[in-house]
């Protein structure tokens, strides 16, 4: 078996939110943000709903309980979204 055809994890150590856009800092020290707008109800949440993000099984999801929303860290550094960016206004 060689190294591609093991399936990569990706471990949150901290998960933000700054306005409608979603933040990940990943255990090697990289972040990566995203617009709430890239997930049906993400978009739809207040900001107070979305600040209320948090790490779950190990790092390894997002969970928004009163929108009862979970997104995995590997979807989302895998550039999985289900809505394509928002366009300019």
């Amino acid at each position: 078996m060689n190294s591609l055809d093991v399936e990569r994890e990706y471990h949150a150590i901290r998960a933000w939110v700054s306005g409608k856009m979603v933040f990940v800092e990943l255990s090697d020290g990289r972040q990566i943000g995203f617009p709430a707008a890239r997930f049906r109800l993400l978009r739809d949440a207040s900001e107070a709903q979305l600040a209320e993000v948090s790490l779950r099984l190990d790092g390894t999801a997002l969970r928004w309980e009163s929108i009862d929303e979970d997104l995995t860290v590997r979807g989302i550094v895998e550039g999985h979204f289900q809505l394509p960016l928002p366009k300019a206004a």
